[in-house]
């Protein structure tokens, strides 16, 4: 589906596992969405944006998946009329074997929910192979074509998963045997096993190919449901790349894994002070992009296809590191170790190496060129499979000058933060001054949701800075004096004036919508209390919600319905 520039629409962002649908397994699902899909067009939201479904590891971070390709388990619908190898008798037994997942759970329980799908993945498998698989029938057919097909990543992505199984320390090669460590070795090892070893092998190599068949073949259903309904899909694809991942056990030659990935030192994170100090260190091993450029950047261009199967449209998070990205001579794991080191003492633990900008940071003129030519090289090769007007680069946080006039040269839209939208001279910039290539929100899933950042400036300790950002927010929107209490006239003066705005798209959290304090992420940490929030209602009950029609009218207000 094309979205043309002339027309101004509205999106809501809302991730997969936080939606509550009908009869799911107490996780958002591909059917799940399909019912999201149907409420949100009803309300005129012609985008619906999701967070990366890519498989996940141990973590449950979308940001930090074990495949750049292979579709997250999580999400499939796994009941007898989604997948039809499943009986309704094994659904039963199976589920019956698993604590009972609360239906009103404010949160996902992943160790009951993925082991639970797999289980019945497993049992799906074990009957299509029986009655299917080698007998030539139509689904085997079908099977078969679709591993052909896929043959450049599934190959490689069944093997790693099938030594993650097999070694039983999840998705850390770096701890598997040293046999494994590398696809070469992994091959090599494969051949010296026993023949009865040798046929148990290739059935679970069979088994997680099936399970990303049947992950295609419901995405694929969702793109087209999405398109009967009028609404564009879109999609999220991380600038980086889990060290722990299929793509960099297999591709190690295209990655450089003796550094990782972050941002540089940031005070706005006042509760981490290995942030304020060093940055953010997010484990990524950075690309070796002469490689990439040697095999004409294969990586991205199938990384891009893959999404574009599903999705109309995507998001690049964090698209500064086209351009230049600031990497560590050290793993997160040791950041602890190096928080009360000064930079002299921690060049004596890394050889002397010590955080920088890669390549170059930009600091003269000729460097923000070289930075500037190789962003541009590199995203042309993301435009070439992705095509005009499907991408959105997440350009926030300190972006060198010459970032966002060559995202637009490339027809990539980047965001507006209204609050942080400012002319040299401090002014703020007026919606109606936005360009049109651009997406302006509130904020993505890393940031707080309205209500929650309006009670924080307004409360009686909020301080000066506060009561800065807070005016700020009140020009934009034309509130006048504001209240402490987030009223439903803030809520409605804060979307109609985000909705006028001259942004070509324009993106509300779901929790914005509905005017809602959840989090499904708060960045800089780990732990449980990530990535497990659903929503607050099932969406059978949204469509009943007085404040989802007063959005709905107020999109319909806007002109973009």
């Amino acid at each position: 589906m094309t979205l043309p520039l002339d027309k101004k629409v509205a999106g809501v962002l809302v991730p997969v596992f936080a939606v509550r649908g009908e009869g799911d397994l107490g996780i958002g699902d591909t059917q799940s969405l399909m019912e999201f899909i149907g409420w949100a067009a009803a309300r005129g939201f012609r985008i619906v944006k999701i967070l990366p479904i890519n498989e996940t590891g141990g973590d449950h971070s979308p940001y930090n998946a074990i495949s750049s390709i292979a579709l997250d388990p999580a999400t499939l619908r796994t009941s007898c009329a989604a997948i039809p190898d499943i009986l309704p008798a094994e659904f039963d037994r199976i589920s019956n074997e698993f604590p009972a997942l609360e239906p009103d759970s404010e949160l996902v329980d992943y160790s009951v929910v993925k082991p639970l799908k797999m289980r019945l993945l497993e049992a799906a498998f074990a009957r299509f192979k029986m009655r299917q698989l080698h007998r030539k029938r139509k689904r085997s057919r079908e099977f078969a074509a679709f591993v052909a097909e896929q043959s450049s990543w599934l190959e490689n992505y069944a093997l790693f998963r099938a030594l993650m199984e097999r070694n039983g320390v999840g998705e850390i090669w770096t701890e598997w045997p040293e046999a494994h460590r590398t696809l070469e070795g992994a091959k090599g090892w494969v051949e010296t096993l026993r023949p009865r070893a040798a046929q148990v092998h290739r059935s679970r190599i069979e088994f997680f190919s099936y399970v990303q068949w049947q992950a295609f073949r419901q995405w694929r259903a969702v793109k087209a449901h999405a398109e009967k309904r009028g609404v564009a899909l879109m999609g999220d694809i991380p600038f980086g790349v889990s060290l722990y991942s299929a793509d960099v056990w297999a591709q190690r030659e295209i990655f450089q894994t003796e550094w990782s990935g972050g941002t540089p030192p940031d005070t706005v994170f006042k509760h981490d002070e290995f942030v304020q100090k060093w940055g953010q260190n997010w484990g990524i091993p950075l690309y070796d992009w002469d490689a990439m450029r040697a095999r004409d950047f294969a990586w991205w261009r199938r990384r891009v296809r893959g999404v574009r199967e599903f999705f109309d449209l995507f998001r690049i998070d964090h698209v500064l590191g086209f351009y230049r990205i600031y990497g560590f001579p050290f793993r997160p794991e040791r950041n602890a170790e190096f928080l009360p080191l000064s930079t002299d003492e921690a060049r004596a633990r890394t050889g002397g190496l010590e955080p920088h900008f890669h390549p170059a940071p930009d600091d003269t003129e000729e460097r923000c060129e070289r930075n500037r030519r190789d962003g541009e090289e590199y995203l042309r090769a993301v435009l070439a499979e992705a095509g005009v007007g499907s991408v959105i680069g997440e350009d926030l946080g300190v972006v060198p000058p010459y970032v966002r006039p060559n995202l637009t040269s490339l027809g990539i839209a980047g965001y507006k933060i209204p609050q942080w939208e400012k002319q040299h001279d401090g002014r703020l910039i007026p919606g109606g001054e936005y360009q049109r290539l651009s997406l302006a929100t509130y904020g993505t899933h890393d940031h707080e949701p309205l209500r929650t950042m309006w009670e924080h400036l307004t409360a009686e300790n909020a301080g000066s800075g506060a009561e800065y950002e807070l005016r700020v927010l009140c020009e934009y929107a034309g509130i006048g004096e504001p209240s402490r209490e987030f009223t439903p006239e803030i809520h409605a003066s804060l979307l109609a004036s985000l909705f006028a705005s001259n942004s070509w798209i324009a993106v509300l959290m779901i929790t914005d919508v509905f005017a809602r304090c959840e989090r499904f992420n708060f960045p800089g940490v780990s732990g449980s209390e990530n990535w497990t929030q659903r929503m607050h209602a099932p969406i059978r009950d949204l469509a009943h919600d007085a404040t989802s029609e007063r959005v709905a009218d107020l999109i319909r207000e806007s002109g973009r319905g």
